[in-house]
This record gives structure tokens, C-alpha cells and sequence, in this order.
């Protein structure tokens, strides 16, 4: 009796680590007092409920696959890497207007990347921190050596500029890393789930299907404040914890926290809850960028990089949290 043919084993790198980091922001700044006559708010009542004084809109032509070229852009040059040798893109996002194709594929052609795979991931806010895992995954596993993830909104264009829940959370903005091969370990054990029960606290107000039959002009994303404030501050900061001890590493190591941005109260709930040493750097973005979802933790890092606020080969915390309700969090050492 003859054997079966087997299939041969994948073969990576033993490890993955970021290589290169880059981001974009629009030109366009928008302080809360364009905002707040609509909303019957004002400044103070902003910053007092979020921490954001002023966030960043895309121009209306600005699409986010314009924004997400620019960050990986950005990305690959500080790799010191070519397009031509990545072997898969993954774009989190929200808000590519298109059903289909992907936003990801569309960027692998303009960056010259092709054939590499190209894929969107729908993870909202936690969108980035799951393509580093997933990447850290196929360098690991062999699918791909190199693989640019990039995290990228353009959140003003589903904003209701007359909901007082949300008018001035959202901002847009693109953040990219390179990620690839690695002798000793740079990103950690991923510590992620999702809470299907709450998937309505974030979420888009009216689906497509509505839109084209009449009953709505435009989907709009709304979301239950205070549910999602309580969900974070409690459930999140023992995530953290578990990525901490998955990596071994404990909160004093930290060289820098780089949490997503989406309130400056959560921030400062979970550097309580992790007992952060005083003199951690924390990302704290939101104050200048608003809420990028997925480009909020890229965004971050590459700023935090380029002005000497995190050290270069330093080892970072990393967690996004947000609609699904889904998470994600992972120690990485910086590029």
C-alpha cells in the first residue's frame, strides 16, 4: 500500500518585529469651536468629557486610500524596504466607502506591491492591533516575509455633525507599519476577543439596504457613550494586564504606553488600573488628533518616535478597543 502524499510544511522566521512606522494627517485642523453652535456645547464642555481640543479633517476629495499611500509611504522608506517585497498588505478600516473591492487592494497597486495580498480588515478601533498580529503570524508561518499594515480613517465623512454624542469625537487621519522577519522575538502574544452581545454600543445607525430603500440619507456612526466609557474603563485595563504578562514583561519595563485614543479619561483610567510608573510616556493624540479609530495607535507611535517622546528599540504596550464591541492588545518593541 503506497503512502499518502503530505503536505510540506510552512516555513518562516522564527520571530517578526516592526520595522518602520509612518503616518499622515490632513491638513485640515478643526478646533471644537467650529463645532459646538450645532451641538448647543461648548469648548470647555469638550474638553472636559473627551480631552480633545482640535482635530484633523481630510480634505472632501482626500480618499482613504490617498491618506493610507502617504503613511505607508512614510512606512516603507524608514524599512528601508521596497514595495516590491512585501508579501501582503492589511488595511484596517471603517470607512472605505466601497463594499468592494478593498481599500487594500487598490493601495498594493498604487505602491507597486503587486501581487502581494491585499485584504481590509472591519475591526473599528482595534482594526490596527489585530494586523499586527496577524502579520507577526504570517512572518512567523511563512506566508509572507514582509507585510505592511496600515490603519487609516476618514471618519468626518460618517459624522453627524448634529449629534451631540459624537459631533467632536471623530477625526481622520493614516498610520503604517512595516512589519517582517526577526531573530528575537518583537511583538508579543496577542491577547484579543470581541463582546457580540453589545454589538450595538458603536455601530453604523442605518445599514446600506436602508439607504437605498429611502429610509435614511446617510448611515451615520452613532454610539452609547456611557456604555462604552464603562466597558473600557472596566474590561480593558485587565487586557492590558494579560498582554503584559503573555510577554513577560511588567508595566515598569515599559519604555511607552500607546493605548487607542478615544477618550483622555479611559487613558488615565487604565494608567491607574496598570499601576504606570510616573515617568512611562503615554500616548495622549486624542487632545490634537481626536478619535482615528484604527489610525489611532499608529499615529501615536510614529509621532511618539519622531520626537524623542519613546525611545527607538524600546518595548511599547499597545491596546485597541471599540466597536464589535472587539479588542485587542500586544507588548512590541519600537523600530
Amino acid at each position: 500500500m503506497t503512502e499518502r502524499p503530505q503536505i510540506s510544511p510552512p516555513s518562516g522566521a522564527p520571530h517578526a518585529r516592526i520595522y518602520g512606522v509612518g503616518g499622515y494627517r490632513p491638513e485640515r485642523v478643526v478646533p471644537n469651536s467650529e463645532l459646538v453652535e450645532a451641538i448647543d456645547s461648548s469648548d470647555q464642555w469638550i474638553r472636559e468629557r473627551s480631552g480633545i481640543v482640535s482635530r484633523r479633517w481630510a480634505a472632501p476629495d482626500e480618499t482613504v486610500v490617498d491618506m493610507a499611500e502617504a503613511a505607508a509611504r512614510q512606512a516603507l522608506d524608514a524599512a528601508g524596504l521596497d514595495a516590491s517585497r512585501i508579501g501582503a498588505v492589511l488595511l484596517a478600516t471603517v470607512t472605505h466607502p466601497f463594499q468592494t473591492p478593498s481599500a487594500a487592494s487598490l493601495l498594493t497597486h498604487r505602491l507597486g506591491a503587486t501581487p502581494a495580498a491585499a485584504m481590509d480588515i472591519s475591526a473599528a478601533c482595534a482594526g490596527f492591533c489585530h494586523g499586527v498580529a496577524l502579520a507577526g503570524d504570517m512572518v512567523r508561518g511563512g506566508s509572507a516575509e514582509y507585510v505592511l499594515v496600515v490603519g487609516v480613517e476618514k471618519l468626518s465623512d460618517f459624522t453627524d455633525l448634529s449629534d451631540r454624542g459624537t459631533a467632536f469625537i471623530f477625526g481622520d487621519g493614516a498610520g503604517a507599519v512595516v512589519i517582517g522577519p526577526s531573530d528575537t522575538p518583537g511583538i508579543g502574544p496577542t491577547v484579543w476577543g470581541s463582546d457580540g452581545e453589545q454589538w450595538d454600543a458603536i455601530r453604523q445607525r442605518e445599514s446600506w439596504i436602508a439607504v437605498r430603500d429611502g429610509k435614511t440619507e446617510w448611515p451615520h456612526i452613532t454610539m452609547a457613550g456611557q456604555t462604552v466609557f464603562r466597558w473600557a474603563v472596566w474590561q480593558m485595563a485587565p487586557v492590558a494586564q494579560q498582554a503584559l504578562e503573555k510577554a513577560g514583561i511588567s508595566a515598569d519595563q515599559l519604555d511607552a504606553f500607546i493605548p487607542h485614543q478615544a477618550n483622555m479619561r479611559i487613558i488615565d483610567s487604565m494608567i491607574k488600573a496598570l499601576h504606570l510608573p510616573p515617568g512611562i510616556p503615554v500616548a495622549r493624540d486624542i487632545a490634537e488628533t481626536g478619535n482615528t479609530s484604527a489610525a489611532s495607535i499608529p499615529l501615536a507611535m510614529e509621532r511618539m518616535l519622531r520626537e524623542g517622546e519613546a525611545p527607538h528599540g524600546g518595548l511599547a504596550l499597545l491596546i485597541g478597543f471599540g466597536a464589535g464591541l472587539s479588542y485587542a492588545a500586544q507588548v512590541v518593541t519600537l523600530p
